[in-house]
């Protein structure tokens, strides 16, 4: 997650918008979470969809799916499988200075590992460079890389997406900073696989350069078609989904700009997320509004965005702390960015809960996006 001084949630602003081309330029400020939800169509929960019905095609033993279904993947997502991700996150931060910053062997080694997770479990894999923005004082211009992957079922003119920042900053591995939502979405990708039975593709990201600002994430999204960007209909953010004192918080339709808001159906994804935690047994989560990370290059883009965080250096309430548990008044995670953002620092139920929400809202999403219209 991006942080710029001050005891608020940190974003950059964005400037400007033309054809296939998207600029961006950082300007602090933040936003406090907020409790009422914003306005949008009534809640929606991920459908219990039956075994899809299959047609062969001529002299073809290909079989295609009728109709979608994802299987109750909510349920088949695993904490301890997303722990071993973890662990292998702490590892190579061991082995590489302690840290996986961009520009870094640590960042190139988690790369890997990301590569060979997903081709295991069959996805083809793309790897876009982009340009690093030396933000660690070093290897400004060099080539970094993207990670990608998609299923190979859906309509390919409509592809749902879901991504992580796959760097850490340079004073810590970075496990709960990114490591846990790039945990939460390879286990969801393993557990979908690379053939679901799926009306819509689904996308995978791993987005480098995010701390230094937006950066992998910004480049992917410049560096598509105009026709690419409308196949996306939504985006989904998973930055921070572990800290040991988290909040239960969920970004879109929260602001009053589109910048915090998000374009219109991002209330929706919202929506969907929030109920789909709350299915976990969350109490009332949180929508509070964008503040600049992995999401901001689609918002200008006009993709609708949602977003799942728990909280960085900010102090957890009172009301806080008396809907989901922990300590009021003390940050959501006292080891941001520092050295000790180690797989100590994990939360296992708060991974939980987010990973099966994230998991059910990407089902949901995967089956229809007629509601984002």
């Amino acid at each position: 997650m991006i942080s710029t001084p001050g005891p608020t949630l940190s974003c950059f602003r964005l400037a400007l918008v033309v054809p296939a081309v998207i600029l961006v330029t950082a300007a602090a400020c933040g936003s406090n979470p907020v409790t009422s939800p914003p306005p949008s169509p009534p809640p929606s929960v991920t459908p219990v969809l039956s075994p899809p019905s299959v047609t062969r095609t001529a002299n073809s033993n290909t079989t295609t799916p009728e109709r979608p279904s994802v299987q109750q993947l909510a349920g088949k997502v695993s904490d301890a499988r997303a722990m071993k991700h973890l662990q292998a996150m702490q590892k190579i931060a061991d082995q590489h200075g302690g840290n996986r910053a961009t520009g870094t062997s640590g960042y190139d080694a988690s790369a890997e590992y990301v590569v060979d997770v997903l081709r295991d479990s069959g996805f083809k894999i793309s790897t876009p460079t982009f340009e690093s923005s030396g933000g660690n004082g070093e290897g400004a211009g060099e080539s970094e890389r993207n990670v990608i992957a998609q299923t190979q079922t859906g309509d390919p003119g409509h592809v749902v997406m879901i991504g992580a920042h796959l760097d850490s900053v340079e004073d810590g591995p970075g496990v709960v900073d990114n490591g846990s939502g790039v945990a939460s979405v390879l286990e969801i990708a393993t557990q979908l696989g690379a053939k679901p039975a799926v009306h819509n593709m689904v996308r995978f990201a791993f987005f480098g350069d995010e701390e230094s600002g937006a950066v992998g994430s910004t480049a992917y999204v410049e560096g598509l078609s105009d026709s690419d960007r409308k196949k996306i209909k939504l985006y989904l953010n998973v930055d921070m989904v572990a800290s040991p004192n988290a909040g239960y918080l969920v970004q879109g339709g929260k602001g009053s700009d589109q910048e915090e808001a998000g374009p219109p159906g991002s209330a929706t994804i919202a929506r969907v997320l929030a109920d789909q935690l709350i299915k976990t047994g969350v109490t009332d989560p949180e929508f509070i509004e964008f503040v600049g990370d992995d999401e901001a290059p689609f918002v200008e883009a006009g993709i609708p965005v949602g977003g799942a965080e728990n909280g960085d250096a900010d102090d957890k309430t009172r009301k806080q702390a008396k809907a989901w548990g922990g300590q009021a008044g003390e940050p959501y995670d006292r080891c941001y960015h520092e050295a000790c953002d180690t797989i100590n620092n994990v939360n296992r139920d708060v991974l939980n809960h987010y990973m099966r929400a994230l998991a059910g809202t990407l089902a949901h999403f995967a089956a229809s996006t007629d509601e984002l219209r």
